[in-house]
């Protein structure tokens, strides 16, 4: 197992870190706290070519790999650009975007990934229900073949990108009485007959994501829609979250060197009893775990990029593990970067707040830590 990176690598890593330092970052703590969407960052994001970033140059994507596609959403995250932003980017690419392009026929690929690519178009995935959100296999929503296509009854919720979407990537049940074994997916474009999006939740952290939810009256769906073979969604699904409990993990890796870099700087210059803080033992303690769990976090997460470059076969439990630290053995590190900053931590000036709120959402999304150990000790 070889993490060693290419001089280009590198080198894009550094690009898309000052692309978002000089365009991007400046623009989280106003729409962070208006909980507003960032039209405008998401724009410069398709011009600069991340929303298309591993997907082939012919469809409007730049031919990358997974390795860098995970070193561009951590450069996003150790600029200090907003959870919200980097939510939406991972669900519309990979969430979305890479299920069309992994499942879908010639024609779907060609119809949508070059708008999704430029982000001229913006995606999302209906997955998760009401009463349906760790037990997949449980949704309700159901599709029924009918002469002109299918006809989709029941709704979605905690959708990301939802309220703005172009077209979203929908699971629902084509044969009841099979269980998981009978689901399906479906590709629905906005202004569909019968389906239409609910209000936006008020978040503690990704205030600039949209979330929301998805409600399907008998929506009449085509039958050129279908994506994929027909009751092969769950398959499909699970294939699709471990993106979620992996390359979209970068971010989170990402935030924890931006929380470094600032605890670090913070601590040399913040003076307390006559000297910097950053000589007191307590403060270097934290600094040191903050630094052992960044690691940690960055090694879990490049092995999961070197699997998939490899072309190795579902990797359900190193993701599971990287999902997992990431989500609920960095709170303590990143609680004590704000405790480094002591009130200044507290207060949204110095930005420490806002990663600790964006952070919480990395134990709940994609599969639920608790989850996370059903798997890994299944799989045992």
């Amino acid at each position: 197992m070889d993490f060693t990176l290419t001089p280009e690598q590198l080198l894009f890593s550094e690009q898309v870190y000052r692309f978002a330092r000089q365009e991007l970052a400046d623009r989280a703590a106003a729409h962070d706290s208006d909980h507003l969407f960032d039209k405008l960052a998401w724009d410069r994001l398709g011009q600069f070519g991340l929303l298309g970033l591993h997907f082939p140059e012919e469809l409007g994507g730049c031919g990358a790999d997974v390795m860098t596609s995970v070193l561009a959403g951590e450069a996003l995250g150790r600029a200090g650009v907003d959870g919200g932003l980097t939510l939406a980017w991972g669900a519309h690419t990979y969430l979305c975007a890479d299920t069309i392009f992994t499942h879908g026929n010639p024609d779907q690929r060609r119809t949508y990934i070059p708008k999704l690519a430029s982000g001229e178009w913006i995606g999302c995935m209906g997955l998760t229900e009401p009463g349906a959100g760790s037990d997949v296999a449980g949704i309700r929503t159901r599709a029924l073949r009918v002469e002109d296509g299918w006809l989709l009854n029941g709704s979605k919720t905690f959708i990301t990108n939802g309220s703005i979407a172009n077209l979203a990537v929908v699971y629902a049940k084509t044969n009841p009485q099979a269980g998981r074994m009978g689901m399906s997916a479906f590709i629905v474009e906005k202004g569909t007959p019968g389906f239409s999006t609910g209000r936006d939740f008020q978040k503690m952290g990704v205030r600039s994501s949209c979330t929301s939810e998805l409600f399907f009256e008998d929506c009449l769906v085509p039958a050129e829609n279908l994506l994929g073979p027909e009751n092969a969604g769950f398959f499909m699904a699970m294939q699709t979250v471990e993106w979620d409990r992996s390359t979209l993990l970068a971010p989170f890796v990402g935030s924890l060197a931006f929380l470094l870099e600032r605890c670090s700087r913070y601590a040399q210059q913040r003076e307390q009893f006559g000297r910097p803080i950053a000589q007191f033992q307590a403060v270097k303690h934290k600094l040191a775990d903050l630094k052992i769990c960044l690691e940690a976090a960055r090694s879990l997460v490049y092995r999961i990029a070197w699997c998939k470059d490899q072309k190795r076969p579902l990797n359900h439990l190193e993701a599971a593990i990287a999902k997992l630290f990431l989500g609920d053995w960095t709170l303590g590190p990143t609680h004590d970067a704000l405790l480094v900053h002591g009130g200044y931590g507290y207060c949204s000036e110095y930005e420490i707040e806002r990663v600790f709120r964006d952070g919480r959402l990395a134990p709940i999304g994609g599969g639920t830590s608790d989850i996370q150990k059903m798997i890994i000790s299944r799989m045992l």
